[in-house]
């Protein structure tokens, strides 16, 4: 009996580079698809001022309106963060932006530990029970086909009435979103070992506990850390949904509805909420990688 040969070591650098060079690599290919973001809303604001608000060459307007009001510029919206939030307030508005984002991240991490813990759990009964696995994969996908915004009411309505505080019920819509990823993943990273492996395993008698976490476990880390990456984006996206209807001061859920309300007049707060709602994301996505790049070698990783 053969049993599957592991996957062959990767170089991590280019021969005659320094070790540094990836990163610096990395960096700069996440610069350079900024700038193209930055080049591409100013341009679109640009053809929009050259031909009075219509696509070239046509009597149709632009999609978008590309004035100040609606679109405005980039550096109109960085100037605003260091800016006061209110007239006659204190703080800036980066600083209110990032005590927002904390509380919104503080209740997202707590989701996306729920959440995780859920889909995992899902994953590892399924994998063990194809009866279950047939019978609650439906309802587990259907789960996802329901608006967020039709249960985020809900469950704060619910929350509200067993005496809950807001931030468990807005803990809650993020671990919704969390699961399903982690849970999909999870089944098939642990349905992922080659059936020589499994057999080979069987011969030494070992138990399905042992298969778990000697195997099985093992051979989904790939699995299963592509999973939390898109958990942690999900779950800032859950936890910022859930504060709208939960009446709670603080978060970015709150400054995103505050700010809409002046859209008119000050439209540049708003999507500097929108830029720190999206640092948020992106911030928690890298420390998962992190955490990957500590606990997977980096032959084994889904990139």
């Amino acid at each position: 009996m053969t049993v599957a040969q592991p996957l062959e070591t990767q170089p991590t650098a280019v021969p005659g580079l320094p070790g540094w060079w990836p990163a610096v690599r990395r960096a700069g290919s996440v610069l350079l698809i900024l700038l193209v973001l930055v080049g591409a809303w100013e341009g679109y604001k640009a053809l929009g001022a050259a031909t009075g608000g219509l696509i070239p060459f046509t009597a149709l307007p632009l999609p978008v309106r590309a004035d100040d009001k609606s679109m405005p510029h980039v550096w109109t919206i960085v100037g605003v963060l260091f800016q006061p939030a209110r007239r006659g307030a204190e703080q800036l508005l980066w600083q209110i932006l990032l005590e927002a984002a904390l509380f919104t991240w503080r209740e997202a991490l707590a989701g996306f530990v729920v959440g995780s813990l859920v889909g995992f759990l899902l994953g590892v009964v399924f994998v063990h029970s194809p009866l279950l696995e047939r019978g609650l994969m439906p309802y587990v996908v259907a789960s996802q086909t329901v608006p967020l915004l039709a249960i985020a009411p809900m469950v704060v309505i619910w929350g509200s009435r067993l005496g809950w505080p807001a931030w468990a019920s807005v803990t809650i819509i993020s671990a919704y979103l969390t699961f399903f990823p982690v849970a999909i993943n999870t089944l098939r990273g642990l349905n992922s070992p080659e059936p020589t492996a499994l057999e080979l395993m069987r011969s030494y008698a070992a138990t399905r506990r042992q298969i778990l976490w000697k195997l099985r476990l093992p051979a989904a880390l790939p699995y299963l850390f592509t999973a939390l990456k898109i958990s942690a984006s999900v779950s800032v996206i859950g936890a910022i949904v859930g504060e709208l209807p939960s009446g709670i001061p603080d978060g970015l859920g709150r400054a995103l509805l505050t700010f809409s309300y002046y859209y008119i007049t000050g439209p540049e707060k708003l999507y500097a909420a929108i830029l720190f709602s999206a640092l948020l994301g992106l911030t928690f996505v890298v420390l998962v990688m992190l955490v990957e790049r500590l606990v997977l070698p980096a032959q084994r990783r889904l990139e």
